[in-house]
């Protein structure tokens, strides 16, 4: 039985957030992220944003009738307001951008070629939405970090074949706890941005600015 993949949108969409959440909680709790949540009603909560936008996609990999893997986007003027807020500390206009949310795919489905697909179907989107821009962030962690497994991939190269360049100067930050800690903190995630259809990157978005 193999793979098929679908992309989801409109009212379709809120049947698939309970398998979404979950695989969240099971693949977030990895490196990178090392997130310990485990409440499937709280990252259903999380995941609203997505049902309440019109321009959401979610694409969804199946094994038969199981969910395997999955991947969000939408317009970042929907997303969450600490994943904007860099955006608009810039007084830039949040319309052109779309938000490329988490790929989240069971380590056994891994290799299959599904995180090419999910970034090409992203793009199919932002374009559909009129975006100038895809954008997406991902977590900051030390190099010499006391939990970074010895053959932890770098997935920069990944990115950057995909057509994205880093944001040195822009970041935002959310709270989570980790596995093992009895304790929220702080994290730090930076951006990485793909110009759709041949738009230059806003300067402000390549000098660092108070936070």
């Amino acid at each position: 039985m193999s793979l098929t993949v679908e992309t989801m949108t409109g009212a379709g969409i809120a049947s698939v957030i309970p398998a979404l959440a979950r695989l969240r909680i099971t693949v977030f709790r990895e490196w990178p992220y090392l997130y310990a949540g485990d409440d499937p009603v709280y990252e259903e909560a999380y995941l609203a944003p997505y049902v309440n936008s019109p321009g959401t996609a979610i694409i969804i990999a199946r094994h038969g009738t199981e969910i395997v893997g999955a991947s969000t986007c939408l317009p970042l003027k929907d997303e969450a307001p600490a994943i904007q807020a860099p955006f608009a500390r810039r007084g830039l206009a949040l319309e052109p951008f779309f938000y490329f949310g988490e790929s989240v795919v069971l380590p056994q489905w891994r290799g299959h070629g599904l995180g090419k697909r999910f970034f090409m179907e992203r793009e199919k989107q932002a374009r559909r939405m009129g975006a100038g821009f895809a954008v997406f962030c991902a977590v900051r962690r030390a190099p010499d970090h006391p939990q970074r497994p010895a053959n932890a991939p770098s997935l920069h190269e990944f990115w950057r074949r995909r057509g994205f360049v880093p944001l040195p100067a822009v970041s935002c930050s959310f709270t989570w706890r980790e596995p093992g800690s009895p304790e929220e903190r702080d994290h730090d995630l930076d951006f990485w941005i793909k110009p759709l259809d041949g738009p230059d990157i806003p300067p402000a978005l390549l000098e660092r600015i108070p936070a």
